[in-house]
């Protein structure tokens, strides 16, 4: 049976992998060691997965507990750091998604796999939702032919699309903008739905609903003048999970987990578009908000054969019904509905399949489901090329990235 340890001690950390593996996976696999800076979340995601031990060095909790595995689920910019100290310490690793934020650190998490002989898994939870899944299926049997166009768009709610500008993620330095942290999921949804890379990125985004928008705001929730005329408030003290592994534990770090959405610090993007040239020639235009009235994608596929149409609500009208459905018209002017049950659990069912498959084996993987560090790369250096591109007004290639040359656009 492998062990596994924890870097970075979060929401993410203990609801999809500390508490699942203490219970759901206890007796296939174990948790031995829990790594952050922060003694009070660190505690309590060890009380809350059967008493693991809990360190605040990293060196220390590998040396002493030895795992075959290291889960990093620290903020994103410090991916690659623990991703690597993990290989170096001869472990394998296992990252949430975004792999990392840039393409630098993207060749330095390559050239330590090389180096070590250690290999590195990326979660991508979307891969294992039964309705994405159908839909990959659809595609390698060539319902529709080859794909010659794909348009995808994504809304975020002010509930969901909010709480990114609350967070640490709410500046490009941690996080890469919502074009690395969030969309690397869509991105890597595409690449797999499409079993291709891409090739060239050509983007636009802008701040333009979030930030400095407005004179009414405060630098956190609970020490605003703001909060009875705020339809943003956030009251971190009001569930008691929230209060006691962020309020309670602001301390220790300066960690606040309620700050204004309206902040003058936030320099992320909410309004995002993009257009993505893949190496079989398929193209992809892209959209993602985050401040819709309600939530959900929506994909169109167009081939050589017909075109097929997905969409999936996550609040709002229709997020309630009990199937998703999936529209494949072809050239004979026939349209043909396929029902798909909505599946329960975390992420449309997709992160307890995900688990079963890392940490029990026991599931095939014809569709080529589990994620190494080339699936990571693909799926952020889209985002990562955005960035530039909206930057700098120009089309990005992707393979220059990946090249320690400082000439990355095409």
């Amino acid at each position: 049976m492998k062990k596994y340890a924890i870097v970075g001690a979060g929401g993410r950390a203990l609801g999809m992998f500390a508490k699942p593996l203490a219970t759901e996976l206890k007796g296939a696999a174990e948790l031995v060691g829990v790594c952050d800076i922060n003694p009070i979340r660190a505690n309590i995601l060890s009380e809350q997965s059967g008493n693991i031990p809990v360190f605040s060095d990293f060196d220390t909790m590998i040396r002493e507990v030895k795992p075959d595995a290291v889960i990093v689920t620290t903020p994103d910019n410090l991916h690659d750091h623990y991703i690597i100290r993990a290989l170096e310490a001869g472990c394998d690793a296992i990252s949430e998604k975004p792999m990392t934020t840039d393409a630098e650190k993207t060749r330095a998490i390559f050239e330590a796999e090389k180096r070590t002989g250690r290999k590195v898994i990326v979660t991508f939870n979307c891969r294992f939702m039964p309705y994405v899944v159908r839909i990959k299926e659809l595609i390698k049997e060539g319902t529709i032919g080859d794909i010659l166009h794909v348009s995808l768009n994504w809304s975020l709610d002010t509930s969901h699309g909010a709480d990114y500008f609350r967070r640490w993620h709410r500046q490009m330095k941690n996080s890469g903008g919502l074009l690395i942290h969030k969309s690397t999921h869509h991105f890597d949804m595409v690449n797999w739905w499409l079993d291709d890379e891409p090739e060239t990125v050509y983007a636009n985004g802008s701040r333009l609903f979030y930030g400095a928008t407005r004179e009414q705001r405060g630098r956190t929730c609970s020490t605003c003048d703001h909060t009875k005329s705020c339809d943003f408030y956030y009251d971190v003290t009001a569930n008691s999970f929230t209060n006691s592994f962020y309020k309670e534990a602001e301390k220790h770090d300066g960690y606040f987990r309620d700050q204004c959405v309206f902040g003058e610090d936030i320099d992320i993007y909410d309004t995002m578009s993009l257009n993505v040239k893949y190496k079989k020639n398929t193209l992809l235009t892209y959209s993602l908000n985050a401040y819709s009235p309600y939530e959900g994608w929506k994909a169109t596929f167009v081939g050589t054969k017909g075109r097929i149409e997905a969409e999936d609500s996550h609040s709002g009208p229709g997020h309630d019904e009990p199937n998703n459905t999936i529209r494949i018209y072809n050239r004979r002017n026939e349209l043909m509905t396929l029902q798909s049950r909505k599946a329960g659990g975390a992420h449309g069912g997709g992160d307890a399949r995900l688990r079963r498959m890392i940490f029990v084996g026991d599931v095939a993987d014809p569709l080529g489901q589990m994620a190494g560090s080339r699936a990571g790369a693909m799926s952020l250096l889209i985002g990562a090329a955005a960035n530039l591109s909206i930057a700098s007004g120009e089309r990005i290639v992707i393979e220059d990235l990946l090249k320690e040359s400082e000439t990355v656009r095409g």
